[in-house]
This record gives structure tokens, sequence and C-alpha cells, in this order.
């Protein structure tokens, strides 16, 4: 947003201010700077790639560390050949935030999926056909409540 405001009467205190706000030369006024004009963009990538941009070690920041992130890019079950055999594969990721907020991902499996995952209650069971893919996300809040969200795709 720019604005300008031009006056011949002698400036009083409002004035001044509109002169402040509005200078009539070429700089822009400050409310129109860009993000940009703030903090380079490379240097703001820097500063929260890897880590938060703040210390959040101490135990009130707990909640962010509790949360685990389960991508289960597939998982499928299903008999297979004449002899019934059960074929399994599944290819689970779990992602987790560290002291300082630095999120990674390792291998995981079905079997360490929370209880309040749904949709493949039955793996493992003799042979039900199942192929399932979701991402299931947990955490507990600054109290210890637990809380989840699922998404199946």
């Amino acid at each position: 947003m720019g604005a300008s405001y031009e006056s011949d009467r002698p400036l009083n205190s409002a004035g001044r201010i509109f002169e402040a706000f509005y200078q009539t030369d070429s700089r822009r006024p400050p409310q129109s700077l860009q993000v940009h004009d703030l903090v380079p963009t490379d240097q703001a990538l820097r500063l929260v790639q890897d880590r938060a941009d703040i210390d959040i070690s101490g135990p009130e920041f707990n909640f962010v560390r509790s949360i685990r992130v389960f991508d289960v890019r597939y998982a499928r079950q299903h008999e297979s050949g004449r002899d019934g055999d059960c074929n399994r594969s599944a290819t689970v990721v779990l992602g987790t935030y560290g002291t300082q907020g630095d999120f990674s991902w390792q291998r995981s499996s079905v079997t360490a999926l929370p209880s309040a995952h749904v949709g493949l209650e039955r793996w493992g069971e003799h042979c039900p056909g199942i192929y399932h893919r979701s991402v299931f996300v947990d955490w507990r809040d600054y109290e210890g409540n637990y809380g989840f969200e699922q998404v199946n795709y």
C-alpha cells in the first residue's frame, strides 16, 4: 500500500505524522516494504530449514517433540498361488521432531502404528485382502491430552 499526502499549509502535529508516513520523495513508505526487504530469502531459509529459530529445548515445548507422523506409504496383504500363501508387504515411515524442532524420518512398521490408527486391524490375521495407504499424525498437547488425525489416500 502506498499513498501520498501533500499540503501547502504549515504542518501541525497531525501534519507531521502524515509527512512521516507519506513521504513525497521516491522512497517507499515503510508499510510498503516487501518481506524480502526485511530478511534475505536465503538467510530466512537457513534460519528455519533444519531447526526452530528459537530455543525450544525446554520442557514447555515437549508437545512439539510429542508429534509423530506415520506415513503408511502402502500396506498390502493378500492370498496368492494355489497353496493360499499369504503375501504381506508394507512401507511405513515415522517422522519425529528432535530437541530443537529438527524433523527426521525413520523406517517403521505396521505393528508400530498407534491403536487409534484404523484400516489395518486385520493385518496378520489369517489373510484377508487389505490394501491401505494413510498419513496418521498424533501428539500430546501441553496438558498431556492425546490427539490424532488420519488421512487415508
